[in-house]
């Protein structure tokens, strides 16, 4: 009461202040309890985010279950279509009722039939011309003819042409073994005891050169002293004559002798 009314009785003009010692122990304490918490709390959050979760494994495992082999379903018979009902026969309609005129109509006019167009009969083909027809084959006949004719006579000339060739060929043959047997005559010594004519055929062998490779006696004369002479005077004469062309060489010979030629 004492300190209400010393209060009450200041002189106007100045506050009134409470004291401070007892106003800043209550918060204070307020303030370091909220601090202390504070601080509790963040230790708890950090300590629980550090912590790694713990790991649980489980295994579940079962076997397959085993497969049984199902038996085949028995195919489906399916029951046969049935038969449509037949339809109805459709019932006879009545036939329409068709009154008569009381008056009879006059029967129209009936156009005349317009006449058939007659087809004009279509101009025979011309007949060929026969006398055309056989000159073109009187010409075919006469071109072959003239070119049978053009063949053999071709052929009658190559064979005229091969006749001549020969012919020359065998001149010049024969006119090249008339030197050959006229220089092996001038060393035939004929022996003293040969009478008559007799032949003696012998077979030259040579070369080109003209150089006697061989005489051998084919059919002899009958007197042997003449044989031997010609086969001697045959060596002598090597070479023996070329002939005027090298196409009418012949390596082998065929020559005859007789002592009065």
């Amino acid at each position: 009461m004492s300190a209400v009314k010393a209060v009450g009785a200041a002189p106007p003009g100045f506050q009134l202040e409470a004291p401070r010692e007892n106003f800043f122990g209550p918060s204070a304490l307020l303030a370091l309890a909220v601090h202390v918490l504070l601080v509790a709390a963040l230790m708890l959050g950090v300590r629980w985010q550090s912590r790694a979760p713990d790991v649980v494994t489980v295994e579940l495992w079962r076997p397959p279950p085993e497969l049984v082999a199902q038996p085949a379903p028995p195919p489906k018979v399916e029951p046969p279509p049935k038969a449509a009902p037949p339809a109805p026969a459709p019932a006879p309609k009545p036939e329409p009722r068709i009154d008569k005129p009381d008056i009879a109509l006059k029967a129209k006019p009936q156009p005349k039939p317009k006449p058939e167009p007659v087809a004009k009969p279509k101009p025979a083909p011309p007949k060929p011309d026969e006398t055309m027809m056989q000159r073109l084959l009187a010409e075919a006949l006469q071109r072959e003819q003239q070119t049978f004719a053009a063949d053999r006579e071709r052929q009658a000339l190559k064979a005229q042409l091969e006749r001549e060739s020969q012919a020359a060929r065998n001149r010049a043959m024969q006119t090249w073994i008339d030197k050959i047997r006229e220089k092996i005559r001038g060393y035939i010594v004929l022996p003293p005891d040969i009478r008559g004519n007799p032949e003696a055929l012998v077979l030259v062998t040579q070369l080109p050169s003209g150089d006697v490779l061989d005489a051998k006696l084919v059919i002899s004369s009958g007197h042997r002293a003449y044989d031997d002479a010609v086969l001697r005077a045959i060596l002598k004469s090597s070479p023996l004559p070329k002939p005027d062309s090298a196409a009418l060489f012949e390596r082998e010979l065929k020559l005859t002798f007789r002592p009065q030629d």
